[in-house]
């Protein structure tokens, strides 16, 4: 059986084009800075986002814990929104890596205000932890796939000019609230000192994520990424899969968003779901379900028809359209959920 995978937008394939890109592409060392390839992502990803220099890294969780490496120092505390992946789904790196603590803060749809982190800043005490770096995520992957309001981030950086803090963007989906908002990636990444960007979730490549900031941040960035086993010797074979990206899947992810949008419109048109359409503006649908409902059983009848998708908690089931996805294939899911839906509703 073939499935409609709507697990996440990590499980794309590499596109015909795209391999033969990376099956021709030049290559060198990467660790003795040689690899051509590597080298022209590197500086186009710096230059979309407006930064000095670039670091092409195995993984978005490696771009944001080798940033909260450089930006800190054992024994400080980074804010971050209480919901974000550097503190949900990295496996407790900040700890482990960096020696530092979080402060989580509850956020609405997976924003915090300037307000919040004011608060929130530790006071010159030897009592307390010293609050060193502010970590944002846009788009928010539990807030289902929500854009952090740019409005919002100029105020945080002004705090954070003021309190001297550092600020990094967990920007893996920063390319989905581009072409959602038509905000210029380098304004986005203008608010931050440094920003992470991932190559293997929208934009369909296997494997990569780009770290980017000044050329003095990302010279010890390379010393990081050298500690945690991330020299990768031969990478133009995988950077030039994001140079193929780049050039042809951005744009695309416009139809992601729509197609997002149709699986939404049906599952908010039974009542025992709702879907929160302020935050749905991307590729992440989040179906909130009733009290009652079993998500695990839901998913499990998804699966046996063909669709894939994960319970995201007891009460909610995530949905995430990719390149993989088409228009056709969401037709045919938007079907299976109707029938299973259906079904549900009746035996109730």
């Amino acid at each position: 059986m073939r499935y409609i995978d709507l697990r996440s937008d990590t499980v794309t394939q590499p596109t015909p084009g795209m391999r033969k890109a990376m099956a021709e592409a030049e290559v060198g060392d990467d660790v003795f800075g040689e690899d051509p390839t590597v080298n022209k992502l590197q500086e186009r990803v710096a230059g979309k986002l407006g930064k000095e220099a670039a670091l092409f890294v195995a993984s978005g969780s490696m771009g944001n814990q080798i940033a909260i490496n450089c930006h800190t120092r054992p024994g400080d505390e980074v804010i971050c929104e209480a919901n974000c992946h550097s503190f949900n789904y990295e496996g407790g790196g900040p700890a482990l890596l960096s020696g530092v603590q979080m402060r989580p803060v509850p956020g609405v749809r997976g924003a915090i205000t300037a307000a919040q982190i004011e608060e929130a800043i530790r006071p010159p005490d030897h009592h307390f932890p010293q609050t060193r770096l502010v970590v944002l995520e846009n788009t928010h992957n539990r807030a289902g796939g929500a854009i952090f309001p740019i409005e919002e981030m100029e105020r945080i950086r002004a705090l954070a000019e003021r309190k001297n803090l550092r600020m990094h963007l967990d920007g893996a989906r920063l390319w989905n609230a581009h072409i959602a908002t038509g905000i210029p990636l380098d304004k986005y990444a203008g608010f931050f000192d440094s920003v992470s960007v991932c190559l293997s979730k929208g934009l369909g490549a296997p494997v990569g994520s780009v770290l980017v900031g000044s050329k003095a941040f990302i010279d010890e960035a390379h010393r990081y990424r050298k500690i945690y086993g991330g020299g990768m010797r031969q990478a133009g074979i995988l950077a030039a899969a994001g140079l193929y990206a780049l050039d042809n899947h951005l744009h695309r992810l416009a139809d992601d968003h729509l197609r997002a949008r149709q699986l939404a419109e049906c599952l908010a048109s039974f009542p025992n779901v709702s879907v929160d359409f302020d935050a749905c503006k991307t590729n992440i649908v989040i179906a909130t379900f009733k009290s009652d409902f079993n998500t695990a059983e839901f998913v499990a009848k998804l699966k046996e028809r063909g669709v894939l998708a994960i319970a995201f908690a007891k009460d909610r089931v995530r949905f995430v359209t990719h390149l993989d996805v088409s228009e056709e294939d969401v037709k045919s899911a938007i079907a299976v959920l109707r029938q299973i839906l259906s079904e549900e509703a009746a035996g109730h």
